[in-house]
Formats: structure tokens, C-alpha cells, sequence
């Protein structure tokens, strides 16, 4: 399903349109890969998103070629006849006889075919040793190799080029699946990956540097209304703010018009995706709030799957105080409505004293005490499988994060994927995201990360690293990430308890916006989706393909590459009208109306003037340059004579490895050694 976003926020400049430079009528492209139709992971989401911008060009010369399962089968493959007889006569063969390659078209098509990750990998290493007229492109999204050591706690990227990794590979009993993928890589005519981090990564374990970097977008639906995105905010806060009035029923005592949502989702790799260095960066927090006198509070939810048996009993029970609560509420308030109406309807104004009887204050009083509780609001919303050695909830009985009334940061753990349908908070994962005010994720290994991406593209301000493919792709088009709801962490150049403090002071920053602010870094944060739109990001995948078939097919297809300029790309300005943090102007607006979060056009700005949303947009776009896209290949007549240029230059921005060490790990639970 497409992200949405705004019109309002207006398209990057200055794009050529990319028509085809030759026919593809008798180019067919498969892309191969373990989650197509197959929901695992983040390819499943690359693959679902992408496929209408690859449809688009190639038209019904594209298919995507998975696994069978029936769940997928029946729940997001449409059956269909064979659109043509070749196609007709491949499958009925390989029914027939078993697998056998595309031999049935009597015009000899220019096939590409796109191998994702190391369980498809070896359909491509087949097509080079049987010498087929194939074009192939083998992108990995994250090496194998280099998963498998951060999950060990190794000092990783201060060691790339010291692995020895036949050594490491066989000593994690994987190194059958590593030399698969390191065989892909090699064999494939071009070699691909999606971030500058994982290109590095890439080139020290699996020893060959890829030809181009093809960053990974997402479907971007734009709204007709301006401001829609931040009344959407508003609703899917609601719905998250019924849930914590029940969760936290009988310690309520802080106030929701001034409470933020913090997030961090994804697979429960604690250390890989930054778990450990965010729960204490959340300890200081609590810590910095309770002796400032602080009246914000903060609710951080850890939406990480992990095994359970079943809801929290507890849990459960603080939505249906707050359910019959609501239920009481509305009985007085029928009552006192009905006594209301009847009393103006005789000509006369009420008795306030008559309007509530016995009957009435007995069912309230009864439903406060139903709100009395002795224990303190439960951590995790489910009963944990392994509660004495979870990671995330061993660490809280260390930082005491147990959400006392003293404490300003409050902790969930909610060990499952959201979904609509769930009887304790019944909002899907892109309803729940939208209604929070900053997602974070200070990710250890990240090759790329889609979450802090969906994020972005919901005007939501995320926390990323340098570490991540995402933040290096933000850093390198933003001229200040931070003024765009952009922050970049440093884990790369800085030890583990250094990256902690400065989270520390993101997160204490966050806090100290007004909400003024946060709502127009909210509009530019939405403004960036067009970075991540697929209708440009697309056009790395198209360039690969192009660098494929000119080196598969010589004869008929050229491509031209060339260097990066770096005059040319577009980087987003820092917005001038507004600073993106309160520490230049935190006693600028001391009074604050309640009604501040309600979004309009003309919000004044924080030092007395008039702020603009569209002018500021426009101001953003008058100095975006148009980006430096890699080359595309282009069809040569197999008469003209002419020569391929060499396509052994990588056409993206030149990779390099770290200029400076790491300072080591240190101080914050294990170290990394």
C-alpha cells in the first residue's frame, strides 16, 4: 500500500524525464528473489514498491520470479493464463521435464535477469556456467557475512579489511552460503548494493566493489489537501493516547496534551539495531527532565517481536477499566443531558444541585475505585517466554526505567507486530507511526533501513545513524539533516558512550520544542519524500540494468559511464526562516495556547514573524540543483559499427573506507570487541 504525502510539497526540480533511448520490445527483464510474494523482510517491501515503476517501463516483459507458498499464493498472486505462447510453451516444459531456461521464443529475446540476495544467487552462478545469453545483476542487501559478525559484537567496521573471512565464515557455519554469495557477486555482470555503507562493506567481505549503488524507495501518494498529513497526526495520536490512558489507568498523572511518542520498530536484533544504546540514552533522559523540573513526559514504545505466549493480564485489564470508564462517562452524561433539555424546554434554567443524583455519584465513585491501582503500569504488554533473559527488559531492570509517577520517561514493550485487529492497541504499523512524534533508530548495522524512510515520507522526524544506509543517503542531499527532522548519529567516529550522549541530546532537544515547532519541522520533514520516491530512486535499478546489457550484449547495447561531478547533484539548503532546535530561541514564545497543534497555514514564527509554509517550500526548490543520475545505456545497430565504452567504472559516487578509526567501544553493557 503507497505512503501518502501532500501536494502541497512540491516535486524535485529540474529532473529530466528518462524516456528509453531503445526498444525493449524484445528485452525481457525477471527479477529473482526469496521474497517475492513472500513477505521475510525489508526485500519484500523493496520488490512490493518497486514493481510499479519497473512494470511501467518494461511493461508485460517483466516478471518476478519467488518461491510458491500457498499463503502467498492466496493472499497476493492473482492466477493467470500465460500472456504469451513462448512464455506458454517455457512453463509447460519445465512442468513436463523440470526447470529448463527461456528457449522458446523464436525471436531470441535480450533477457535481464536481477538476482536479490544469496538464496537466489545460485540461479545466477547456473546461467554463467552454462554460458546462457543472459544479462545478470546480483544485488545483496546486506552481506551475510557481515550480519552474522555484528551479531557476535565485533568491532566491525574498524576491522573490514582485517577479517579473514573464509576463517570467520566457517566458524559461524556458514560458509557454503558465503562462498554462494561471494560466487553471485563475482559472477554477475553487474554487482549492486544498496547503500555507500554496504558498498564498502561489500567490497571487504565479499572482495568485489559494486558497479553502482541502487538506494531503496518507497510508493509515495501524494494528498489533494494541503496540511492533511498533520490531521492525520492528530487522528492516529488519538488513538494511540486511548491506549496509554489505559495502560497507565491509576498512575495517570501526567498531562497528554504535553506527552511525546517515541518509537523504535524492527527485527529484535538488540545491539544490530541500536536497542541498547537507546534504552540508556532513554535512563539519561529521564534523568535530565526529572532535574530540570520538567513538565514533559515521554512514552517509548519498542515494537520489536519476540516470543510470547500471550497478552499481559494486566494489560489487558487497564483497556477495560478504561472502556467501562468511558462507558460510565457517557451514562451520567445521556442523564444529565436528558434532565438538561427537559429543564430548558419548561421555560426554566436547571437546579445544578438536582442534575446528578445519589444513583449517579454511587456509579462514579464506584468506577474511581475500579482505577485504584497498587503496582506500578507494566513494562511489557505481553507475557515474555524468556522474561529473565530478554535482553530489552533485563536492561530496564538495570536502568530502573519501571514507570513510577517520579519518572518523565515511561517505557512499552510491546513484543509483536501492530495490527488493527488486536484488542489492546488496534492501529496498523503506518497509523501507529504517524501518530507518533519521533521515530528512533541508532542502528549498530543498518545496510539500508526502511523504517526511519517511512518515517519521512509521514512527516515524521527520525533518528538515524552514519552507520545506516539511510542516514549516509540523507547526509549526502541535505545540506543540515537536522533542520529537515533529520538527526544523524555518529556511531561511525565515535565510542559507544559518546554516540549515548549525544542521542541523549537529540532526544532532550526533541523535547524541549514547542509544539509550534515540531509542526513545522513536520512539514519539513514530508517535504523530503521525494527523495525516496521511487520515481527517482528508480532510476539507479534502470541505469543497472542498462550497464548489464551492454556488457552482456555488446553488439547491440552501449553504455556510457562517468564520474561523479561534484558541482553537480542537489543537496536541500538549511531553512533559514526557523531554527530546527529551541536552544537558539527556547525563551522566545513563553506562553503557549492549547489549540498550538492544531495546523494552519501563516503560523507565526518564533521570533514574531509571519511563517510560511509554501514560500518556504519554494525558497527549498529555487536551490535544489538537478541530481547527477548514472548514465543510462543506449541501443547501437548492430550495422553502425559502433563501440561499447568500457562499463568497468563505477557510474555512482566513489566509495571509500573509513579515513579515520573508530574510537573503541566502551562503558555502555557489552563492548564490542
Amino acid at each position: 500500500m503507497p505512503l501518502s504525502r501532500t501536494l502541497s510539497m512540491s516535486s524535485l526540480p529540474g529532473l529530466e524525464d528518462w524516456e528509453d533511448e531503445f526498444d525493449l520490445e524484445n528485452t525481457v527483464l525477471f527479477e529473482v528473489a526469496w521474497e517475492v510474494a513472500n513477505k521475510v523482510g525489508g526485500i519484500y517491501t523493496v520488490l512490493q514498491t518497486k514493481a510499479k515503476v519497473t512494470g511501467d517501463e518494461w511493461g508485460d516483459n517483466y516478471y518476478l520470479v519467488g518461491p510458491y507458498t500457498e499463503q502467498g499464493v492466496r493472499t497476493q498472486v492473482e492466477l493467470l493464463d500465460p500472456p504469451t505462447l513462448a512464455l506458454k510453451r517455457t512453463l509447460d516444459s519445465m512442468n513436463s521435464k523440470g526447470c529448463k531456461f527461456l528457449a522458446q521464443n523464436e525471436e531470441k529475446p535480450h533477457v535481464v535477469a536481477h538476482f536479490h540476495e544469496w538464496l537466489a544467487g545460485i540461479g545466477l552462478c547456473l546461467c554463467r556456467a552454462r554460458r546462457l545469453p543472459v544479462a545478470t545483476i546480483f544485488t545483496t542487501h546486506a552481506t551475510l557475512l557481515g550480519r552474522y559478525l555484528c551479531a557476535g559484537a565485533v568491532d566491525f567496521y574498524n576491522n573490514l579489511e582485517n577479517f579473514n573471512v573464509d576463517k570467520e565464515a566457517g566458524e559461524r557455519q556458514i560458509y557454503h552460503r558465503y562462498c554462494m554469495e561471494r560466487a553471485a557477486a563475482h559472477c554477475a555482470h553487474v554487482f549492486t548494493t544498496v547503500s555507500q555503507i554496504t558498498a564498502i562493506e561489500a567490497q571487504h567481505l565479499l572482495k568485489r566493489k559494486p558497479d553502482i549503488v541502487t538506494p531503496n524507495g518507497l510508493n509515495v501518494k501524494k494528498f489533494s489537501a494541503m496540511h492533511e498529513f498533520q490531521n492525520l497526526h492528530a487522528q492516529s495520536k488519538a488513538r494511540i493516547q486511548e491506549f496509554v490512558r489505559g495502560h497507565f489507568y491509576g498512575h495517570l498523572d501526567f498531562n497528554l496534551d504535553k506527552t511525546l511518542y517515541f518509537f523504535i520498530a524492527g527485527r529484535y536484533e538488540f545491539s544490530n539495531k541500536g536497542a541498547d544504546i537507546f534504552l540508556e540514552a532513554l535512563a539519561r533522559l529521564n534523568y535530565l527532565l526529572r532535574v530540570n523540573g520538567s513538565e514533559q513526559t515521554v512514552v517509548a514504545f519498542f515494537i520489536m517481536p519476540a516470543r510470547t505466549n500471550n497478552f499481559n493480564v494486566e494489560t489487558l485489564k487497564g483497556q477495560a477499566v478504561r472502556k467501562q470508564l468511558w462507558d460510565t462517562a457517557n451514562t451520567v452524561k445521556e442523564k444529565f443531558g436528558r434532565k438538561l433539555y427537559e429543564s430548558l424546554l419548561v421555560g426554566s434554567l436547571p437546579d445544578m444541585n438536582k442534575m446528578l443524583d445519589k444513583e449517579d455519584f454511587t456509579m462514579m465513585k464506584r468506577a474511581i475505585f475500579a482505577t485504584q491501582r497498587q503496582s506500578f503500569p507494566p513494562v511489557c504488554t505481553h507475557n515474555m517466554l524468556d522474561d529473565s533473559s530478554d535482553p530489552i527488559l533485563t536492561t530496564i531492570r538495570r536502568i530502573g526505567l519501571f514507570n513510577s509517577s517520579a519518572d518523565r520517561v515511561k517505557v512499552i514493550f510491546h513484543p509483536e507486530f501492530l495490527s488493527s485487529t488486536s484488542p489492546l492497541l488496534p492501529v496498523d504499523y503506518e497509523e501507529f507511526v504517524r501518530g507518533c512524534h519521533l521515530g528512533v533508530f541508532p542502528s549498530y548495522y543498518e545496510p539500508w533501513g526502511y523504517t526511519p524512510a517511512e518515517c519521512t515520507v509521514m512527516g515524521i522526524p527520525s533518528i538515524s545513524t552514519n552507520l545506516s544506509g539511510f542516514g549516509c543517503f540523507m547526509e549526502e542531499h541535505i545540506a543540515d539533516p537536522s533542520a529537515y527532522g533529520i538527526y544523524i548519529l555518529d556511531r561511525r567516529f565515535r565510542s559507544l558512550d559518546d554516540s549515548c550522549s549525544q542521542l541523549t541530546s537529540f532526544l532532550y532537544s526533541f523535547c524541549q520544542q514547542s509544539r509550534r515547532q515540531r509542526i513545522i519541522q513536520r512539514n519539513r520533514t514530508e517535504r523530503l519524500s521525494d527523495l525516496l520516491d521511487w520515481k527517482y530512486l528508480g532510476r539507479y535499478y534502470m541505469s543497472a540494468r542498462h550497464m548489464a546489457l551492454a556488457k552482456a550484449f555488446p553488439e547491440h547495447f552501449t553504455y556510457e559511464p562517468h564520474e561523479a561531478d561534484a558541482a553537480q547533484g542537489y543537496r536541500y539548503p538549511r531553512p533559514a526562516s526557523v531554527p530546527p532546535s529551541p536552544s537558539l530561541s527556547r525563551h522566545s514564545s513563553p506562553h503557549q495556547s492549547e489549540d498550538e497543534d492544531e495546523p494552519r497555514d501563516g503560523l507565526p514564527d518564533v521570533d514574531g514573524e509571519r511563517y510560511d509554509e509554501d514560500e518556504e517550500a519554494a525558497k527549498d526548490r529555487r536551490n535544489i540543483r538537478a541530481p547527477d543520475w548514472p548514465r543510462r545505456a543506449s541501443c547501437a545497430s548492430s550495422t553502425s559499427g559502433s563501440k561499447r565504452s568500457s562499463v568497468d567504472t563505477a557510474p555512482s559516487s566513489s566509495l571509500s573506507t573509513p579515513s579515520e578509526p573508530l574510537s573503541p567501544a566502551s562503558s555502555l553493557g557489552e563492548e564490542r570487541n
